[in-house]
């Protein structure tokens, strides 16, 4: 599939995503409808705390992953935007003065409401705007600290403009006024009928059309964001169908913001947990690099001495450890004849053998160049004896057919073993007595299995 069908199929599964979803919303808020057809005046204020609420939680887990990576300038202005709404709900909180008494009064002025809606909107839509210049020009934040600091301070004067002006306009303060709602009959002017709700519109259509063009919606973030986009459009449209504050509009519209926030909110919540993982996962990798042997993947001398020494801990004759040393015959041989390429390919296939002859709780290792170790838990010494010795027939029954030629040449091996059965004994000692019986299995002839005796 071609890039430019990849991008179609994208936007077409966004908008077919959001049409589903919307939707669904739309079959919900019925639903709720149709068991209480009457509203409490404290119901819109309910519904602004929520969404106040959601707002900070948002703005602060961008502003935590910003200052995490300050690269990322676009998150300043969604914090910015967030934040900016959060405290402008604030404004709107005021116009209901009743609502935090628990008074069911109607006494609240929606003029105010309306005014800090209006500003909270378009300064969102702007800031989201920005948010996408920022993203599509990322290495704006390479060109300094003074530049990023012209950048972040713009953003914040921005926010603090619109907050002021909302309070401006508003009843708090006689400088300036503009009429949206008239507050005795609680109906819509003119002027917001045919002027701002519509500007509103605007805004927010030219905000999703610009975040698809620029992010191609590649992330779960940028999808989360044109719905948000999607969903404010929907709640100009709630509000257009309406006449009056009091109409079904608001809380349809107040539905809509609070669902398409928290739907951020999860996103937000579902990148945090990626990093997560993705960070558990390179601890992983990073610990795995730290006790495996580079070559054949097995432990390495480290993590088995420490292995050891946590196991000698608990060692008894009922609970015995053994240790089993063992060593190529011949090795240095294979690497004269054949080349240290072809020796390596000969280590990793016998590593690969002791792999497959332990069991979960047992630890193969190199600790030499062709030296080997086992250590086997609650093992005797006569079953250690055995599975050395089916390790040395398995090593030299392969050739290098049945070896898919990482054997040059049958090989043989020889081994030592060594049980403890006391905790006293130290660990350097049981892999030097297991060492020494590997020993007497060379001088005795090579290929051979030789058991630890006092």
């Amino acid at each position: 599939m071609s890039a430019k069908k990849r991008l179609l199929h994208r936007y077409f599964s966004f908008f077919a995503i959001c049409f589903i979803a919307i939707t669904l919303l739309e079959l919900a808020f019925g639903q709720v409808m149709q068991l209480d057809q009457s509203f409490s005046p404290l119901l819109f204020p309910a519904l602004t705390i929520f969404l106040l609420v959601f707002h900070v939680m948002v703005a602060g887990f961008m502003l935590m992953k910003y200052m995490c990576d300050k690269k990322h300038l676009y998150l300043v202005a969604i914090a910015c935007a967030f934040a900016g709404s959060a405290i402008m709900m604030l404004g709107t909180l005021r116009s209901f003065p009743a609502w935090f008494m628990c008074d069911a009064t109607t006494d609240a002025n929606y003029n105010d409401a309306i005014i800090f809606f209006t500003f909270r909107n378009m300064m969102m839509a702007m800031l989201f705007v920005a948010s996408i210049v920022l993203f599509r020009q990322q290495k704006w934040a390479a060109r300094g600290a003074g530049f990023h600091t012209i950048i972040v301070s713009g953003i914040v004067f921005f926010t603090l403009l619109m907050l002021t002006m909302a309070y401006l306009y508003s009843s708090y303060t006689p400088l300036l006024s503009v009429s949206l709602v008239d507050n005795e009959t609680h109906a819509f002017t003119a002027l917001w009928n045919h002027f701002f709700s519509w500007l509103l519109v605007a805004l927010w259509t030219l905000t999703l059309i610009t975040l698809i063009h620029v992010s191609q919606l590649k992330s779960i973030f940028w999808f989360s964001g044109g719905f948000f986009c999607i969903c404010y459009i929907f709640t100009m449209m709630f509000l257009l169908s309406d006449r009056n504050s009091e109409g079904l509009g608001w809380y349809q519209a107040r539905f809509f913001e609070a669902t398409s926030t928290l739907f951020i909110i999860f996103t937000l919540l579902y990148d945090i947990f990626n990093l997560y993982r993705d960070s558990q996962n390179k601890y992983l990798h990073s610990y795995q690099n730290s006790i495996r042997d580079p070559l054949t993947r097995l432990h390495n001398r480290s993590y088995f001495y420490d292995t050891l020494v946590k196991q000698l801990t608990e060692a008894s004759a009922f609970r015995p450890v053994s240790v089993i040393v063992s060593d190529l015959d011949h090795f240095k041989r294979i690497n004269d004849t054949y080349g240290h390429l072809q020796g390596d390919k000969v280590i990793q296939f016998v590593a690969s053998i002791l792999q497959q002859s332990i069991r979960q709780d047992d630890v193969a290792a190199r600790i030499g160049g062709e030296e080997f170790a086992l250590l086997l838990t609650n093992t005797t010494a006569q079953d250690a004896q055995r599975i050395a010795e089916r390790v040395r027939l398995t090593i030299a029954g392969h050739d290098a057919a049945t070896s898919q030629q990482q054997l040059p040449e049958p090989i043989t091996i020889s081994l030592g073993v060594y049980t403890a059965t006391h905790p006293s004994l130290p660990a350097e000692t049981c892999v030097e007595r297991a060492d020494k019986a590997m020993y007497r299995a060379k001088e005795a002839g090579r290929n051979q299995v030789v058991v630890w005796q006092e």
